[in-house]
């Protein structure tokens, strides 16, 4: 299986036979799943080797000939996935602008899609940075992305640190806020990567939330060329 973030890594494991039906166990190091078919097909044509499984970082399995599926279906599938978030805040009207920006590759194509919305019944920035997290989920559910390693990219460093767990969260509101990002993320099998930049660096998801405000919404898909 392919990261599709950064590549996804696999180990093999196999029994090695040897003289008296012995048999020894072997390992391999972290390898892409282009590499990790190879050493499978490799190992099975010395005819030595039994019980050849292939794990990923997330501990599930699979045989030579699953694997090979795997891959090319997901060549299919959205993989390589990058989410830009940013949430904008007005404290006269307690709404949000919620914008993502989300980088994916399907087959040998890259896309962008660009999409905002408007929340009513804020309380702060950062519920609405949250609030733009998720949905920056449910644009990922929908588009089958699943069992992935996927960054996330935005300019409210408190925010990603309470989601890594670094920081400590102590607002109620806040905190249901993560209750549903964490089930959301456990129910896609994502394995999130948070990476703080500066705002300068965010600027399209920025621009979203403001249009969402302002009662423009946006939804597009175009190919990167």
């Amino acid at each position: 299986m392919e990261e599709r973030l950064k590549m996804m890594k696999y180990r093999l494991e196999w029994n090695y036979k040897v003289t008296g039906n012995e048999k020894i166990q072997f390992t391999s190091d972290w390898v892409s799943s282009e590499l990790a078919i190879q050493a499978g097909e490799e190992i099975e044509k010395l005819g030595k080797a039994s019980e050849l499984y292939f794990y990923d970082e997330q501990g599930t399995s699979w045989i030579l000939k699953e694997m090979k599926k795997l891959v090319t279906e997901i060549e299919e599938d959205p993989h390589e996935v990058t989410i830009y978030f940013d949430g904008g805040f007005q404290k006269e009207t307690n709404q949000a602008g919620l914008g993502a920006v989300i980088f994916f590759k399907q087959g040998k194509k890259k896309y962008r899609i660009r999409a905002n919305e408007r929340f009513d019944e804020m309380e702060t920035n950062n519920e609405a940075e949250y609030a733009a997290f998720y949905f920056a989920l449910n644009i990922l559910e929908e588009l089958g992305v699943h069992h992935l390693p996927c960054e996330f990219k935005g300019d409210s460093q408190v925010v990603l640190k309470q989601l890594e767990g670094e920081w400590p969260c102590y607002e109620d509101v806040l905190n249901r806020w993560l209750d549903r990002i964490e089930k959301k993320i456990k129910a896609l099998s994502i394995t999130p990567k948070y990476t703080a930049i500066p705002r300068k660096d965010n600027k399209e998801a920025d621009k979203l939330a403001t249009q969402a405000l302002e009662g423009k919404e946006i939804f597009a898909k175009t190919q990167i060329l």
